[in-house]
């Protein structure tokens, strides 16, 4: 049986919930997630397909294999956003002429379209924040460097 933790063990207060970075973004995650799901809804789309077509929007077409990269999914998870989007009008998938293996992503004139109304989105939601650009900037900052430092810190697969 494990003793209860007395009020004076140091472990006590490391182990809080509120103590728990991952807990803080994982609450952080949600707000957004539902922050997203109300104002994606007159765009007509999902936060993980408005993320697909972010991409597209920047990059233009794209392999299907680089947009998981981009977006850090597997092709498992990708390939039915891409097919949820190409039924809705907004994305053609086809086949690389170079090499069948690759399928390229492109936007339709639809997709193209639908940039002009989804530049209010990230305004929408840096106002929902509260915080000035220059907060929302450090903070981009410093998640993309947490990132990269958990990245770091997972040993490869044997």
């Amino acid at each position: 049986m494990t003793p209860e933790p007395t009020p004076t063990d140091p472990d006590q207060d490391f182990l809080r919930l509120d103590g728990q970075i991952c807990f803080a973004l994982n609450a952080a995650g949600r707000a957004f997630g539902g922050l997203y799901r109300v104002v994606l809804r007159d765009l007509g789309l999902t936060y993980p397909q408005y993320l697909v077509m972010l991409v597209l929007w920047e990059h233009g077409e794209l392999p299907v294999k680089r947009i998981g990269q981009y977006l850090r999914l597997d092709s498992g998870t990708l390939s039915p956003l891409l097919k949820r989007l190409e039924a809705a009008g907004l994305v053609r998938r086809e086949r690389s002429t170079a090499d069948e293996r690759s399928v390229h992503a492109h936007l339709t004139p639809q997709g193209v379209a639908l940039r002009a109304r989804a530049v209010e989105v990230p305004r929408r939601i840096a106002a929902a924040t509260g915080f000035e650009l220059a907060e929302i900037r450090d903070l981009q900052d410093r998640l993309g460097r947490l990132t990269a430092a958990l990245d770091a810190a997972v040993p490869p697969e044997a």
